[in-house]
């Protein structure tokens, strides 16, 4: 056990981690330092899905029915409460196998843990949250990894499957596409609140619904003729990753700021400079790719780069059945999904308007 006097103040998980959740990623312009020289996938004829485009998974087709899709997540807590972390975790993790078009099969744990710095009791919460998600998800978590850490880590690794005719890439948009985003956004701004003790209630619940809806409509996204490409929006906020759909397709996008929608107190967080480290490194990994209106306040531009921990699908769909995938996102239990743009022809590029 864990010594502590009886009048001290109630352990925080977050203060044992220099970053939390979707934050803690690399930079997007380390991440393509670090890949530049990496062997090339070219001539694995059955790898549909490797790094080249920066996707959600890694998608192998077995047959002529079933591709396999593969995926890992973990990052160190955003939340103090144990539970809630392992549940956040989790969602993030499987999300990338919807964001694919996929059905998740089963997962393994990833966990590292400062030994001496957590009571196991704690450990057992995180490992119970992530457990009670996977089986929301329908899967199991069937077994996994530990180490001895500095800071806590905890994520899965997941296997999912799709038909090859149902597997969504990040790089298959097309001109004229319209886009659709499934979460608000703003969950590192809130998370900057919370880490300053300043979020209320009411906000850390909205912050924490977000985070741990499954993004399971992926699967139905999937086998839907109308929508041509899917991503999800986690680290690098909705310019990252909507970049990366540009540059994928070879194309430009078009947001339009006013369309995006947001957690309820988001704006004004950010305007009172609940900004999260991982924010400015994005802007300053993909700014040149970006064109901002002229007036835009910088608290405006820290809501479009704001990373997102097990954030929504951004969604490229077909300009006639838009509205009909709009409405069936919806109905499948994402309320403030939106249509915030479109697909256009151009150099890769996003254009907010």
């Amino acid at each position: 056990m864990l010594d502590k006097p009886a009048d001290a103040a109630p352990f925080r998980l977050t203060s044992l981690a220099h970053g939390g959740g979707c934050g803690c990623k690399l930079a997007p312009s380390v991440l393509r330092e670090l890949l530049a020289e990496q062997p090339s996938s070219a001539g694995f004829e059955r790898l549909l899905v490797g790094t080249e485009t920066g996707d959600d998974a890694a998608v192998y087709q077995l047959d002529d029915e079933t591709c396999l899709i593969a995926t890992t997540d973990f990052f160190m807590p955003m939340v103090d409460d144990p539970y809630e972390f392992g549940r956040i975790a989790a969602t993030n993790a499987i999300s990338d196998v919807y964001a694919m078009g996929g059905k998740p099969l089963l997962a393994l744990a990833i966990l590292g843990m400062p030994l001496g710095k957590l009571e196991p009791a704690m450990v057992r919460e995180i490992l119970k949250g992530g457990a009670s998600i996977a089986a929301e998800a329908g899967i199991p978590v069937a077994g996994g990894h530990s180490i001895d850490a500095p800071e806590p880590i905890y994520g899965l690794a997941v296997i999912g499957t799709a038909r090859p005719e149902q597997i969504r890439k990040n790089s298959t948009a097309f001109a004229g596409d319209a886009l659709i985003l499934t979460k608000p956004l703003g969950v590192g701004i809130y998370s900057a609140a919370f880490k300053k003790e300043v979020l209320q209630p009411a906000a850390y619940a909205e912050m924490i619904a977000s985070m741990t809806t499954l993004n399971r409509i992926g699967t139905a996204l999937g086998r839907d003729a109308g929508v041509h490409a899917v991503t999800d929006v986690t680290g690098f906020g909705i310019l990252g990753h909507g970049l990366e759909v540009a540059r994928g397709a070879s194309l430009g996008l078009e947001i339009e700021a006013a369309a995006l929608p947001l957690l309820n107190e988001a704006r004004a967080l950010a305007q009172a400079g609940f900004i999260t480290g991982a924010s400015h490194r994005n802007w300053a990994s993909y700014g040149e790719g970006v064109r901002l209106p002229a007036a835009m306040a910088e608290a405006e531009r820290h809501l479009l780069t704001d990373p997102q921990t097990s954030g929504g699908l951004l969604v490229a769909v077909a300009p006639e059945a838009a509205a009909r995938v709009l409405g069936e996102i919806r109905a499948a239990g994402f309320p403030r999904a939106a249509i915030i743009g479109r697909a256009v022809d151009g150099a890769p590029s996003v254009t907010v308007v």
